[in-house]
């Protein structure tokens, strides 16, 4: 297994990963503005994939961004997914570590990321993982 940063190549297995992450939840508009951030140096979103034997079987995407607690910018990783088939083998794990690696190298304040307390999978991963912060999330939604 292989972890990279994702290339332009990659749009056909990354669009079947990305459709499943989303559980059916399909805005051709997202997708696409999605993508093209993704593949834009510019924008301070960024993916990774994990690829077997030429197949993108996991994906993490991430944002890195400043803060006001910190000189140094903080990412925030929104997505981790691995195909339902090749679950159970560590890449989430594995994917993560990348990202902390690449966290450390480019001396970031901290990785974060929030998850639904009912995923009983991830909850029992990130547990391994991070530290657990003790803080609700609340939002208002603006664009409904």
């Amino acid at each position: 297994m292989n972890i990279r940063p994702i290339q332009p190549h990659d749009f056909p297995q990354w669009l079947a990963l990305w459709n499943a992450n989303n559980l059916g939840h399909k805005d051709e508009a997202v997708t696409t503005e999605t993508w093209a951030r993704l593949n834009d140096e510019h924008m301070p979103v960024h993916a990774l994939v994990a690829e077997d034997q030429g197949a993108l079987v996991g994906l993490v995407q991430y944002v890195v961004h400043p803060t006001t607690g910190s000189i140094a910018h903080i990412c925030y990783m929104q997505d981790v997914f691995v195909d339902p088939d090749h679950r159970g083998k560590g890449i989430a794990r594995a994917m993560i570590k990348h990202l902390e690696r690449i966290a450390k190298a480019e001396k970031w304040a901290r990785l974060y990321w929030i998850a639904e307390e009912t995923n009983v999978a991830a909850q029992a991963l990130y547990k391994t993982l991070g530290q657990r912060v003790n803080f609700t999330i609340h939002m208002i939604p603006t664009n409904t």
